[in-house]
């Protein structure tokens, strides 16, 4: 550490310092320019193929294509929601509902609300959304407590996991839906007028182009394959890392890196995973352009290592197998009493 770390501020605080010092926080607009214009251009092109094939067995390549293709959207609604593209929040909240609601049919602020509590407490069972025992449990504690639907499926949750995963995209939809119904969401009538405009052209293009039975294995495979995807990038990140109860004495660093598990690989796996296998550094610097990540996570690891703090790092299908072994374990009370 130089003298000025050394002498004032927070750990986090020194490794902010550093950060900022290699340039990692400062905006990307060509980089984002270019992806956006490169996701939009593939999204269209997708859609075309649709209409030129018609109606035709082949089209099942194009739902999963198509299913890829919101999975990007979906990722780059997240980096908006992050603040990481444009400066101003009416230029973010913009193009978020655009590529959320019309795009991909997923409520931006319904999204961004979630996200932000998850950001703030991650894998804190009381406080973070993304481990509430609605369908899955996420500890043995959580389990014992367990009535309904998560204590059936609990028992066997790592088995069920990757079939469930097929119905996140509905799940996306639905939770959408709910939030522009109830009062309480940023923009509502907005968002309800755009997550309306993309069902009715959806469905409008799935029935005219196709027949009625393809029609409907057009959209299962879709939304099937797409929830899916989602549900594999998001996955690798928390699942299988320690929880929180209560109120905790870990600072801001360690509450970030203590729960976030960070997935190797080289160009493909940082654009299928959107960036987010920098897991820990996106936890720690939300609004770091995605590209930065990478440049970032070195400097990261090696401070950890000078505080002592473990620092994860896996393979993508060690970073599943750990996940799926914790649910395994989590789901543990259950099988003792059935």
């Amino acid at each position: 550490m130089t003298t000025t770390e050394n002498s004032v501020g927070s750990d986090f605080a020194r490794l902010s310092h550093r950060i900022s010092a290699a340039g990692l926080m400062n905006r990307r607009p060509g980089y984002y320019t270019a992806r956006i214009a490169v996701v939009t251009g593939l999204f269209a092109a997708g859609w075309v193929a649709f209409a030129l094939l018609g109606n035709s067995w082949w089209q099942l390549a194009v739902a999963a294509f198509m299913a890829v293709m919101f999975g990007q959207i979906a990722l780059l609604s997240h980096d908006l929601a992050h603040k990481q593209v444009f400066r101003r929040r009416r230029a973010t909240e913009v193009a978020g509902m655009v590529a959320g609601n019309l795009g991909i049919g997923m409520s931006y602020g319904w999204w961004m609300d979630k996200h932000t509590r998850h950001h703030a407490n991650p894998n804190h069972e009381e406080l973070d959304p993304d481990v509430d025992p609605d369908i899955l449990v996420w500890s043995k504690d959580q389990a014992r407590a367990s009535r309904g639907v998560p204590r059936f499926i609990g028992r066997y949750q790592a088995f069920l996991f990757f079939p469930l995963l097929t119905l996140e995209g509905l799940n996306l939809h639905w939770s959408g839906i709910r939030a522009v119904r109830k009062p309480g969401l940023r923009h509502r009538k907005a968002e309800a007028a755009l997550l309306a405009g993309h069902f009715v052209l959806y469905f409008s293009a799935l029935f005219t182009v196709l027949s009625p039975g393809m029609a409907l294995l057009f959209f299962a495979v879709h939304q099937g394959l797409w929830g899916v995807y989602m549900g594999s990038i998001f996955a690798p990140n928390h699942k299988g890392m320690p929880t929180l109860t209560g109120r905790t004495e870990l600072d801001f660093l360690r509450k970030q890196v203590l729960t976030s598990r960070n997935v190797r690989g080289g160009v493909v796996t940082d654009v299928a995973l959107g960036g987010l296998n920098y897991q820990i550094e996106h936890h720690l610097f939300p609004s770091m352009p995605s590209p930065h990540l990478r440049r970032a996570q070195p400097i990261v690891q090696a401070y950890c290592a000078e505080l002592g703090l473990p620092y994860l790092q896996t393979s993508l299908v060690e970073s599943y197998r750990q996940a799926l072994t914790h649910l395994h374990e989590a789901g543990a009370p259950l099988r003792k009493r059935s």
